[in-house]
């Protein structure tokens, strides 16, 4: 394998790796946004949208 070969294969898999962990990130945090929300309103608390006498 030439050295050009080698640096755009290294290059595609930190670029893949950077990718998926972004990607893992953003799952995982949604998750845990979506827990505290159901925690939220568990505990009684409403968002602000779903109040009836909202301003349109």
């Amino acid at each position: 394998m030439s050295a050009h070969a080698l640096y755009v294969t290294a290059a595609y898999g930190i670029s893949t790796l950077a990718i998926v962990g972004l990607v893992a990130w953003v799952l995982l945090d949604s998750r845990a946004r979506r827990r505290e929300m159901g925690d939220l309103e568990a505990s009684g608390m409403r968002r602000r949208s779903d109040r009836k006498d909202a301003a349109r």
